[in-house]
């Protein structure tokens, strides 16, 4: 693995983004949440999604200049027609509109319709916390989620973010899938040629597998838990929870019929909506009591819990968020490593495009 510096692979992104019609703020705004995915160590989602992106673009799914509106208000919420843009862009714009309703309404919240594939929803939720607000963002995705039971593929891995300010203590991040595992770390298994665990996916009989490839032949990722004596039926609730919030309240498609983000797949006839949804909210936390009070115990609930006795074989309990931003931190300072197979990608995205990697 070759490494690189976060500035040079945001401005190899910008170039491209900006190849491709996107004006230079939103190229910036872009390439800014694709490489924090990569510094938080989320490399399923970081520059390794670009040529998906640029995919869509080609296929016309993807609208690089959108001139997305308001479409519905009232005093503390918003819904938005994203007109297909990248949710990477949108979902930033979304939660800074939501964070203006926080300030002035106590809580904010934004459905977005018409969108694309957003990037690691943390990018999105994070940018609350420096307004003493918590930030909450979800999306739906391509269907490929079995709901308990079942071997048809109905919901995304449907993501969803809390991002939860303290003051002493980095924010605490909760930034999981509902499904049991991101089809990202699928990709990132089929890149390295290794299996992946028991309990992810299922075959399209509904048999267990181990392959990683095992989508490709028409089978199905597991929700949260695996299967029902794991809690699968927990995930399963999760991820209709994000489905039902991110399109039903905004307008976007839900279900089966969520765009597929690979743009070799069709988009299904008679769909009930527009594009992909998202929903963002903000929360200022001295909307519920005083904002000293609040650090005071959010480090407290902090603290205690870092002390908690660890199981035999580790050395520390984990605060959620904890692994991403002591990895933020060194790869900010060491860089960020790139597989060959995503290193090449690039250099072939760099070579089309005529844009020096």
């Amino acid at each position: 693995m070759n490494i690189y510096k976060a500035e040079k692979l945001r401005e190899f992104l910008q170039d491209v983004f900006v190849h491709c019609g996107m004006q230079q703020a939103d190229a910036m705004t872009a390439s800014n949440v694709l490489v924090a995915a990569d510094l938080r160590g989320i490399d399923s989602h970081g520059v390794a999604r670009l040529s998906g992106y640029i995919r869509l673009w080609e296929s016309g799914r993807v609208n690089m200049k959108p001139k997305w509106k308001v479409v519905y208000e009232t005093t503390s919420t918003v819904t938005i027609d994203a007109d297909q843009g990248l949710g990477l862009t949108l979902g930033q714009e979304a939660m800074k509109l939501a964070i203006k309703k926080a300030k002035d309404c106590g809580t904010g919240w934004v459905a977005v319709k018409n969108s694309n594939h957003f990037g690691i929803a943390a990018c999105h939720s994070m940018l609350a916390l420096e307004h003493d607000m918590i930030g909450i963002s979800m999306t739906n995705a391509s269907p490929l989620v079995a709901p308990t039971h079942s071997i048809e593929r109905m919901l995304g891995t449907n993501p969803m973010c809390f991002a939860i300010p303290a003051k002493k203590y980095n924010a605490i991040v909760v930034d999981l899938a509902t499904a049991a595992a991101a089809n990202g770390k699928l990709e990132i298994a089929q890149r390295e040629g290794k299996p992946i665990p028991h309990g992810w996916v299922q075959t399209k009989d509904g048999q267990p597998s181990t392959n990683p490839h095992e989508l490709k032949n028409e089978g199905s990722l597991l929700p949260l838990g695996s299967d029902r004596d794991h809690g699968s039926h927990k995930g399963y609730g999760l991820g209709a929870v994000v489905d039902i919030f991110s399109a039903i309240l905004s307008g976007a498609n839900y279900g089966p019929w969520v765009p597929p983000f690979v743009s070799f797949l069709p988009v299904l006839p008679d769909s009930p909506g527009a594009g992909i949804g998202h929903f963002f909210g903000a929360m200022r936390v001295d909307a519920f009591r005083p904002i000293a009070d609040y650090y005071e115990n959010i480090d407290r609930w902090i603290e205690r819990f870092k002390a908690a006795k660890p199981e035999p074989g580790f050395e520390r309990v984990i605060i959620p968020g904890e692994p991403e931003s002591e990895m933020e931190t060194e790869r900010l300072v060491t860089g960020i490593p790139l597989n060959e197979l995503v290193e090449k990608d690039l250099i072939s995205l760099g070579e089309k495009f005529g844009i020096a990697w």
